[in-house]
């Protein structure tokens, strides 16, 4: 799905489409998921610097879509995924660690 695009949204209007991408997802013993079946969650980072969230869905009737969401957001679902090579390539920063 490399090249695969989907619509992005900021509030409700369609600004362009970006690229498709689960990478916040997490393997639950059986599937790649983001809390339940047939879901799936990525985060990206547009050219102009705006980070998106990408609600994925395998369910029938249903489409991929991604909206704009702030920085703060962006890191904290990076953080709550406990992906720190993401985190470290979408804000060129390590993780913070608290202890």
């Amino acid at each position: 799905m490399n090249n695969y695009k989907i619509p992005l949204y900021d509030d409700a209007k369609c600004i362009g489409r970006v690229t498709y991408t689960d990478n916040l997802d997490q393997w639950d013993g059986h599937n790649f998921t983001s809390g339940s079946t047939g879901r799936h969650s990525g985060i990206g980072k547009t050219r102009s610097g705006q980070y998106f969230r990408v609600d994925g869905t395998q369910w029938q009737g249903e489409r991929d879509a991604a909206v704009i969401i702030s920085r703060e957001e962006a890191q904290q679902l990076v953080l709550s995924a406990d992906k720190p090579d993401l985190y470290l390539q979408l804000f060129g920063e390590d993780a913070p660690v608290l202890d």
